[in-house]
């Protein structure tokens, strides 16, 4: 008897293939049919996965027999392809960003509610081990008060020609496509957030959108923290989150993760850093346990709808320039970048 879950997955580009990848020996769910308006990439992701495939969502919905669903669509369309599947009984686990506006994210929160649905957002990073056992760590008490919260994700990688960086697919740039990744970290280390701001850097690749971005966040608590976003840079790392306390730092790796108290002279190595095919796995394993009602989702809708709020916010205050001008001295000339336009 098939005991593993059977997923519709909505979306056949790069990250359903991570889902197809991360699934092939979990005993828990497997990938049961691919949908995707492109015939040819539904097709031969289907093929990889062993499963039918379908031409749209709702034929999926119709003849696919699915359990459960994973949305793998730009953001643009989440709204309308949730709420299908969500009105068709179907528990659905939808890609970050959940939405471009907190407005069609309250309303697919809400439509699963009223419907007793299982409905919220993948983001893959608090499903990586070494970042749970990070939060244990800081939990534990061993680094003191937390006072600092760090986080970068930039990288080289030319976005001409991507639907990342085409404002009416994505909403926006590198802030809502990586940032909702940084918020949700934010939110699982430090709790809600209460203010934001974003200070854009100048544009390099000629895209519509922001490409590199620096955000503050303040939490409720009164903790701090900075966050470096970017397409057109790369930091060179090795670690990306980097969390100091009264008394120690704990850094989540790429390849290593480590924590060090103030009275020790050495670094204490927790973990081997960040595993994209286990995060993934994990996250679709805890969805499944959910729809089965045998645990609690590690993020809650009301936890998705506050990524899209974070978000938001912040786009608000990059468009606010609340920069304070200085007078250029004589001789200097002032650059009249995205916030001085």
């Amino acid at each position: 008897m098939e005991k593993r879950m059977k997923l519709g997955l909505v979306g056949a580009g790069a990250i359903a293939q991570s889902y197809v990848q991360a699934l092939r020996d979990s005993t828990v769910a497997r990938i049961g049919a691919v949908a995707d308006v492109r015939d040819e990439a539904a097709r031969a992701l289907a093929e990889d996965a062993g499963c039918e495939f379908y031409s749209s969502h709702k034929d999926l919905c119709d003849q696919g027999e699915c359990e459960a669903s994973i949305v793998c669509t730009p953001p643009g369309t989440h709204r309308d392809i949730c709420i299908d599947l969500i009105q068709q009984g179907i528990p659905v686990l939808c890609e970050k960003p959940l939405s471009t506006d907190s407005g069609s994210a309250r309303e697919m929160v809400e439509t699963a509610e009223k419907a007793g649905v299982v409905f919220t957002m993948a983001s893959k990073f608090r499903y990586v081990e070494d970042v749970i056992r990070a939060k244990s760590i800081i939990a534990s008490g061993v680094l003191g008060e937390v006072l600092l919260f760090e986080n970068a994700f930039t990288s080289r990688v030319s976005m001409a020609g991507r639907w990342n960086a085409d404002p009416a697919v994505s909403g926006g740039g590198v802030l809502i496509d990586n940032g909702t990744h940084s918020v949700d970290l934010v939110r699982y280390f430090l709790g809600p957030i209460e203010a934001v701001e974003a200070v854009e850097a100048k544009r390099i690749q000629g895209l519509p959108v922001e490409d590199t971005v620096r955000l503050f966040v303040r939490s409720v608590e009164g903790v701090v923290g900075n966050i470096d976003l970017s397409w057109s840079l790369n930091k060179e790392l090795d670690s990306f989150i980097d969390i100091y306390g009264s008394n120690g730092t704990v850094r989540v790796g790429w390849r290593e993760s480590k924590y060090r108290p103030a009275s020790s002279p050495d670094w204490i190595v927790f973990g081997s850093g960040y595993d994209k095919l286990q995060a993934f796995k994990s996250k679709v394993e805890n969805f499944c346990g959910a729809v089965r009602g045998d645990e609690p989702l590690l993020i809650g809708p009301g936890d998705a709808l506050a990524s899209v709020e974070v978000i938001e916010a912040a786009y608000q205050s990059l468009s606010r320039d609340d920069w304070t001008p200085i007078t250029p001295r004589p001789g200097e000339t002032r650059w009249l970048g995205p916030l001085g336009s």
